[in-house]
């Protein structure tokens, strides 16, 4: 994969997500949540790199990005990863959310009918 495998990963991510949205998470459906969720967070991460590259501590393989920077010298992979997987997180937690909120609807009706017998 090489230059590709970041983007390639950071995709996964959303298409392995994407049926959570679907499904009822509705993260994406909610668009200024989740920007205020996730740009906060995402800036302060972005300006730890661009610190960090111009420091010298690290930088990225150029054998593992497309070599599109954006400005100050980040990735745009590193870019996105901080708002993909934010948001993949994002998806799962409503996700396991939803989850909870149905299987307490579920065993409702049973403890109802179980306190109905006693």
């Amino acid at each position: 994969m090489g230059r590709w495998e970041y983007l390639v990963v950071l995709g996964a991510c959303v298409l392995v997500t994407l049926p959570l949205e679907l499904a009822g998470a509705r993260a994406w459906r909610r668009p200024r949540q989740l920007a205020r969720a996730v740009l906060p967070v995402a800036a302060v991460f972005l300006v730890w790199d661009v610190l960090a590259i111009a420091a010298g501590v690290w930088d990225f393989d150029p054998a593992f990005v497309t070599g599109l920077r954006m400005p100050f010298g980040v990735p745009l992979e590193e870019v996105l990863f901080f708002v993909v997987i934010p948001v993949c997180g994002i998806l799962t937690y409503e996700a396991v959310d939803l989850t909870g909120q149905l299987l307490r609807r579920l065993a409702r009706p049973i403890a109802d009918r179980r306190r109905v017998r006693r």
